[in-house]
């Protein structure tokens, strides 16, 4: 009885600490898996629609149909091969038959197209969005701007090997600067391209979207859980296509308040110093208190006051008045 409950209890001690290293232990969010199948969690309303239109529609309805047909196909091979059927029909065709194969993919493309088109539209008929992200590739890296929050676009490359190792990050996802958004607010993404087609592509929301140069294409997501998730261009760019990774972290609302808060322009502002400068010193004598009335400019000669009354009219249109230069009398010069 001792050894058994000794053994049980190891039994369960190991149980234990595995469930809890399990629970330590986190995949990361968009890294492949050794032997995993399927779609990656989903963290976003999107994804959750999309794993259920595949799930729940797709899948069943591939298996009946690929079980259907091999079902058909076993049936022909072993009913009517020469040793069964040794004298073969003579007729080519049934009716009824043609209908039911024509009629029923027909019936099945029907079904399908009503959870397509309603995911399509949850696609496009996007909510109230809670703040902008445009999101702009290049060769080969991502820019990230936040109109809402006045703030230019980042940068974000992908961070070196050293660098990620260092931090216990994965290579090739792990970015510098990534982009930083709320937990639960509607995130519209503006995706566009700046030399070449790259794809912008987060697969726990959902997203897959081309960035085309000289357009500007829309997706959003909502994510629902504060943590790192990871992407990478889905387009090939180019010789450093594999080093374009995308980094989301998803953090409360008051810690991305504090994020855009030091990443928000700084406005310029005036030292007492240069309040109090003075300016550059003004060429010629000018008197440092004028006196009243005095002209400001004592170099510039006094201009006449200008006519008053009735007689300012005839000045304006009466000819200047010459002045006789002095006559010289030629008898003084002999």
């Amino acid at each position: 009885m001792g050894m058994r409950k000794r053994a049980s209890g190891a039994v369960l001690a190991f149980a234990t600490a595995m469930i809890a290293g399990g629970a330590l232990a986190q995949p990361i969010v968009g890294q492949p898996v050794d032997g995993a199948i399927g779609f990656q969690t989903a963290y976003a309303p999107l994804k959750h629609d999309v794993i259920f239109f595949h799930d729940m529609i797709l899948l069943p309805i591939i298996t009946a149909i690929t079980l259907f047909v091999a079902g058909l196909l076993l049936w022909c091979v072993f009913r009517y091969n020469k040793k069964s059927n040794p004298t073969p029909a003579r007729w080519s065709h049934n009716t009824m038959v043609e209908v039911i194969w024509t009629a029923m993919p027909v019936l099945i493309l029907m079904f399908i197209s009503i959870f397509s088109f309603k995911l399509l539209f949850a696609y496009h008929d996007m909510p109230k969005a809670d703040m902008t992200v445009k999101v702009t590739g290049y060769q080969w890296y991502w820019g990230y701007a936040y109109p809402d929050q006045k703030i230019d676009e980042i940068t974000s490359s992908v961070m070196p090997e050293a660098e990620a190792k260092a931090k216990g990050l994965p290579f090739r996802l792990a970015a510098h600067d990534p982009m930083v958004v709320p937990v639960n607010k509607v995130v519209r993404v503006l995706v566009t391209g700046a030399d070449v087609i790259h794809a912008f592509a987060m697969p726990a929301f959902g997203n897959k979207i081309d960035a085309i140069p000289g357009r500007i294409n829309q997706t959003w997501f909502k994510a629902e859980k504060i943590g790192t998730y990871y992407g990478q261009c889905s387009e090939l760019c180019g010789i450093d296509h594999a080093f374009m990774p995308i980094q989301i972290n998803v953090v409360s609302q008051a810690d991305f308040d504090a994020w855009a808060a030091s990443k928000a322009p700084k406005p310029a502002v005036a030292t007492p110093a240069a309040l109090s400068a003075p300016g550059p010193a003004p060429t010629g004598a000018v008197p440092a208190t004028p006196a009243p009335g005095a002209d400001v400019n004592p170099a510039a000669p006094p201009k006449p006051a200008p006519p008053v009354g009735p007689k300012a009219a005839a000045t304006k249109t009466s000819a200047p008045t010459r002045i006789a230069a002095p006559s010289v009398k030629l008898a003084a010069l002999n």
